[in-house]
């Protein structure tokens, strides 16, 4: 019966919309159909089970229907090394998960980690609607905005749970980013401070935080040793990695910044954050066409920024949380163009304090203005031969972004633990 009906639903909205799960660049008209799909579904669903037994057998049937208790979806391989500490750790434990993907060439779709089952469910709407009709007892995911535009909350599911992809504030997502989870899997015990005063001010139900420390640093800090070190003599190298969106450095400076580092000794590593790709495309293909003719200059992509960052000698960004992937595993100087920075469309913008992520970028990094761009090449210079100064600053800003190192998967798994608790205790599935 589940597979006519969404089947049926398939069919009925199956023109094209093209969207990415965030909640800037979403398809309202899509979020409207998603919605109303999902509760006349799940309506003409508890009716048919009532008329066909009553509770017990409604009871029986979600039971049946429900092919695991646990759900992790991830966006794509970029992702990965979120969540693999954590399927890990689930698999030694021999927890039933099942993992769904949107990346074709997600590297979990070939783990061997039972009994951890992988599939890949597609890309944009194929993906919403299958996670809008998603049945479990908790789904953990790094996408913001849940039941904002396009992804929105299945009836199905007991409990929602976000884990963060970076050891920046949590408001630095979009509005409304985390505001309709349950649970929030944190990097330090400074984040929660936000989303407190954010539940305060929209008058939300007051979600379980767990900091658990950050799953991908914890594979990144594994990697290191098997690196190529930086020599003395190697091509000095800079790497250009910004967020997106329009208060990003490509969208601010473009060409006016990148154009004195490709006439520079410098080899130029650019990397656009991967939603660059997707909400500013024209601006990407632009920037690259008119770089082309410059041979130090290389475009990366990679799925992983661990290569990009350790062939680097210094790493130019803005409020990128690469900032911190790069300070914190490498030690290595930050320089960041200063501007004045766009909070409205972030969930920063209704809280009154400055976001610890600005003030530890001052700590760590070391400011370039833009009248200083035509100096670049011997700003760099004076940076990557002025030693380690800012190291004090690094350590201790470390140990307040990136608790508990080398355990994010073991308290991941303990934290989910907990949460499952929680359902059974209070008898959250309905009976």
């Amino acid at each position: 019966m589940k597979k006519a009906y969404l089947l049926f639903f398939a069919l009925l909205f199956s023109a094209p919309l093209f969207a990415y799960i965030d909640p800037g660049t979403g398809s309202m008209l899509f979020s409207l159909l998603t919605g109303v799909t999902v509760t006349v579904f799940f309506f003409i669903k508890n009716v048919i089970l009532k008329i066909r037994g009553g509770l017990l057998l409604k009871a029986a049937v979600k039971k049946q229907s429900r092919r695991y208790s646990l759900v992790i979806y991830s966006e794509g391989k970029q992702y990965w090394n979120v969540f693999k500490p954590i399927l890990e750790e689930l698999s030694r434990r021999k927890i039933p998960c099942a993992y769904y993907t949107s990346g074709e060439d997600d590297p979990g779709l070939s783990a061997s980690l039972p009994p951890v089952s992988a599939e890949y469910i597609g890309r944009g709407n194929a993906a919403y609607r299958f996670l809008n009709f998603l049945e479990a007892d908790i789904c953990l995911m790094t996408t913001p905005g849940l039941d904002v535009f396009q992804l929105k909350r299945s009836p199905g599911v007991q409990r929602y749970a976000h884990i963060l992809h970076m050891v920046t504030d949590a408001s630095t997502y979009r509005l409304f980013g985390l505001d309709y989870y349950d649970s929030v899997f944190l990097t330090g015990e400074y984040q929660k401070k936000d989303i407190r005063s954010l539940e305060e001010k929209r008058g939300l139900p007051a979600k379980e935080l767990f900091v658990i420390g950050c799953t991908y640093l914890d594979v990144m800090a594994e990697h290191l040793a098997d690196l190529p070190s930086k020599k003395p003599g190697d091509t000095k190298t800079v790497l250009v990695a910004p967020s997106w969106g329009q208060n990003g450095i490509l969208a601010r400076y473009g060409l006016k910044m990148l154009t004195p580092l490709a006439k520079s000794s410098y080899y130029v590593i650019i990397r656009p954050h991967p939603q660059s790709m997707i909400s500013e495309k024209k601006r990407i293909e632009a920037l690259r066409e008119a770089l082309d003719s410059y041979a130090n200059v290389e475009w990366n992509s990679d799925a992983e920024n661990l290569n990009a960052l350790s062939r680097s000698d210094a790493l130019i960004s803005d409020f990128s949380g690469i900032i911190f992937d790069y300070a914190f595993l490498f030690g290595r100087p930050v320089l960041y163009p200063r501007f004045d920075f766009d909070k409205r469309p972030y969930d920063m913008a209704d809280i009154e304090e400055e976001a610890w992520t600005f003030r530890a970028v001052r700590e760590l990094g070391f400011p370039l203005r833009e009248e200083s761009f035509g100096d670049i090449e011997k700003i760099l210079d004076g940076l990557i031969d002025g030693g380690k100064e800012k190291a004090d600053a690094i350590g201790r800003l470390r140990e307040e972004a990136y608790m508990h190192p080398g355990e994010a998967g073991k308290q991941a798994a303990d934290a989910l633990g907990i949460i499952m608790e929680g359902i059974r205790k209070t008898g959250a599935d309905g009976l």
